[in-house]
């Protein structure tokens, strides 16, 4: 391929930057935008000198590879078309709203031999690479992610929304399957829920507390853990990492602590993620994020959904 043909379907708040960043890179020709609002396709496309489209199928032939950016509802199903049609797909996270259409998409993608990728941006976080080098046998994990109301993403709960993105990084980097998780969550704003916490019991010991609310009067970001001997905290936003260590031998003396923060080069997340899935498309795999990572994401998230409502229930029936 000399040059890659690319298309994006859905540029509502994410797809918008999936468009803008495939146009700015070489070797790369963005072959048309899809939104099912014709005004905003066209307004999108048009700055970036590219087609507009309200019909996705009319890239079909026309694109080698496509980034899908519509309501979760929909990922599966016009994932598994694009695959059927021959082009390679990356698909923003969750892969789906269930299990079931998750795993007809990865078959879809196997069954063609095409690329399949999922959008779990944070793998593409400078800091959380900088992370992934110092983590080994973490035993508990603290994680935050709240933001401001917004009127994207309502076809879905806070937990397939925001937190998902923690529950990725936290089980890549605990490398072992839960074995329990508690949960609690509650609409505010929304007709689902808005804010969440859960905690996470891992097979091999290790406890993660997580929360995600998207009616927050604040942005935050940010991940901590506890491994043997070290503290690390993780800012996602600002994009460093914060190692804090204990020295010398415990019992023989007093602790001493030293301290120091990691501050890779700046990079935008999106640009990373895109990059390595052209990468893949051209080489023909591996990826980064694949859809059996992100399965696993999906099952945990749906089983924090699942004990949540069902704390839900009990508080109705207590009152």
């Amino acid at each position: 391929m000399d040059r890659i043909r690319v298309g994006v379907v859905g540029v509502g708040a994410l797809g918008q930057h999936h468009a803008r960043t495939y146009a700015a890179m070489p070797d790369v020709e963005l072959v048309g935008v899809v939104d099912a609002l014709p005004g905003r396709a066209a307004e999108i496309a048009g700055p970036l000198g590219t087609a507009a489209f309200t019909d996705y199928q009319s890239l079909f032939g026309r694109v080698d590879a496509v980034s899908i950016a519509t309501p979760t509802t929909t990922h599966a199903a016009i994932g598994q078309e694009f695959l059927n049609a021959g082009a390679d797909v990356l698909v923003e996270k969750p892969i789906s709203n269930s299990i079931e259409a998750a795993e007809r998409l990865v078959a879809a993608a196997e069954r063609n031999q095409r690329i399949l990728q999922v959008g779990h941006l944070e793998r593409f976080n400078p800091a959380v690479r900088e992370l992934r080098k110092l983590v080994a046998n973490p035993r508990f994990f603290e994680a935050h992610r709240l933001g401001l109301f917004s009127p994207r993403s309502l076809d879905i709960d806070v937990i397939l929304d925001l937190m998902i993105h923690d529950l990725d990084i936290i089980s890549l980097l605990v490398g072992h399957l839960p074995a329990r998780v508690d949960a609690v969550g509650i609409a505010i704003l929304s007709q689902r829920i808005d804010i969440a916490n859960a905690r996470i019991h891992f097979t091999n010991g290790c406890v993660a507390n997580v929360t995600a609310s998207r009616v927050s009067m604040e942005k935050v970001r940010k991940l901590r853990l506890f491994q043997a001997n070290q503290y690390i905290s993780l800012d996602y936003t600002r994009q460093d990492v914060s190692v804090y260590s204990l020295e010398g031998t415990p019992g023989t003396g007093t602790p001493q602590i030293s301290g120091r923060k990691l501050t890779p080069p700046r990079e935008e997340p999106l640009a990373l993620e895109l990059a390595a899935f052209l990468v893949a498309v051209r080489n023909r795999g591996p990826v980064e994020c694949s859809g059996a990572d992100g399965i696993c994401a999906l099952s945990l998230a749906l089983e924090i959904h699942g004990q949540a409502e069902k704390a839900q229930a009990r508080e109705f029936d207590r009152r």
